[in-house]
């Protein structure tokens, strides 16, 4: 997918200073022409995103934390398929999210898709695509990275609490929206095969509320937010992409209502975790 040089062959004398590691070609379909990542063999420090994020942008290099989960599944062991995706930037973010809600909303009435519960003021079963959700009013009140490398931080100092563990990777992509379809990463595959159209709402929400893609799982997002919507109306507008984006979060996990969603877990929040089932 990534149409820039890959600078990963090179990473033994691109000068960058690295602690020791491994490069992962592992692909779904057996070893891939060109590693697709590098990552740490130990646990990533607090310091380590920042820091990578500052030395590897100027090869072309983006920083994300993976982690191996509870199942200890780590890059190698993630079913990559970077032949199955396309470029994020040939997907509009609003019509890859009505094309979800059409498949998990739209037919929730007729017995044929679950649908979130919410009351008459939210978008619930039935309902058609409310589109895109606005700019938040508020302006942000840190720089996008700045929020990122904070989370990371916080994730990094706990991780094995968190997240079973974490490591800091390297990814060559552009921005850090991209950084999955660069990878070719499947962790969404039972919702979406070519993770670019997802890529697609990530540089959307980039845009819109400052977002960075700060880990990775097998299948697993976590995404720092610099400017979260500020007010119930502006997240409630978002958690129906949400949904659209990612129907587990609210279909398998209790309340399993749009509208306690959006007040939980978008309204004021900083860090908006995915997962797929």
């Amino acid at each position: 997918m990534a149409t820039l040089p890959n600078p990963l062959p090179s990473l033994a004398s691109s000068g960058l200073d690295l602690p020791p590691g491994s490069l992962v070609d592992a692909t779904l379909d057996g070893p891939w022409h060109e590693p697709l990542l590098w990552y740490a063999d130990g646990p990533a420090a607090p310091r380590d995103w920042p820091d990578l994020r500052a030395a590897g942008r100027r090869l072309g290099l983006l920083p994300v934390l993976v982690t191996g989960g509870s199942r200890d599944q780590w890059p190698e062991d993630w079913d990559l398929c970077p032949d199955g995706m396309s470029y994020p930037g040939d997907h509009d973010a609003d019509e890859v999210l009505a094309e979800y809600w059409a498949d998990h909303v739209d037919h929730a009435d007729d017995g044929t898709g679950d649908g979130p519960s919410a009351d008459e003021d939210a978008p619930g079963p039935g309902s058609s695509w409310p589109g895109l959700a606005p700019v938040p009013a508020r302006e942000a009140a840190e720089d996008a990275d700045t929020v990122a490398a904070g989370l990371a931080g916080v994730i990094a100092a706990d991780a094995d609490e968190w997240l079973g563990g974490a490591r800091t990777a390297l990814v060559p992509a552009r921005r850090s929206a991209d950084i999955p379809a660069a990878i070719g990463w499947s962790g969404p595959m039972n919702h979406e095969n070519d993770v670019a159209r997802l890529c697609a709402v990530l540089r959307s929400w980039e845009d819109r509320f400052d977002a960075r893609v700060v880990v990775l799982g097998f299948d697993t997002m976590i995404v720092s937010v610099g400017r979260p919507p500020a007010t119930i109306e502006e997240a409630r507008a978002l958690a129906a992409e949400h949904y659209a984006f990612c129907p587990d979060n609210i279909d398998q996990s209790p309340p399993y209502d749009l509208d306690a969603y959006a007040e939980k877990a978008v309204l004021n929040q900083e860090a908006w975790s995915f997962w797929w089932d």
